[in-house]
């Protein structure tokens, strides 16, 4: 068994409580679903998100999520590079695992995507 990252974005269309939660809940259930982990397998998370997104701490969705109740998270906000994907919200999580790191699904969803066309296919 070894700690492997997966690693996950997504935009959110505006600055509002509603869709901060609605944009990270939809995330984590992708990511779950694409890796098939359990809350008892997530070592850390990390959320951080663009400077223009503050209505709401991302970590509220994942605590809503029956068993995430106890996964050791922490939002942060992200260095505000010019020019950096606006509205966007990014995963770090930490799990234990036997996949390796190459069978790892990462996801990035919406305009997210232009952050890793290597692993989704966009066109940048």
């Amino acid at each position: 068994m070894a700690v492997r990252g997966i690693r996950g974005a997504i935009t959110v269309p505006r600055n509002g409580e509603e869709e901060i939660l609605q944009g990270t809940s939809e995330l984590l259930h992708e990511i779950i679903a694409a890796n098939q982990i359990q809350p008892e397998e997530v070592c850390s998370f990390l959320i951080t998100v663009t400077h223009d997104l503050d209505a709401a701490f991302p970590a509220r969705a994942v605590r809503q999520v029956p068993g995430w109740e106890m996964v050791p998270l922490m939002c942060s906000q992200e260095i505000p590079v010019p020019g950096s994907l606006p509205l966007c919200i990014r995963f770090l999580l930490q799990v234990n695992t036997d996949k390796t790191q190459s069978e790892m699904v990462h996801v990035y969803l919406n305009d997210a995507k232009k952050l890793r066309p290597d692993l989704t296919g966009a066109d940048v």
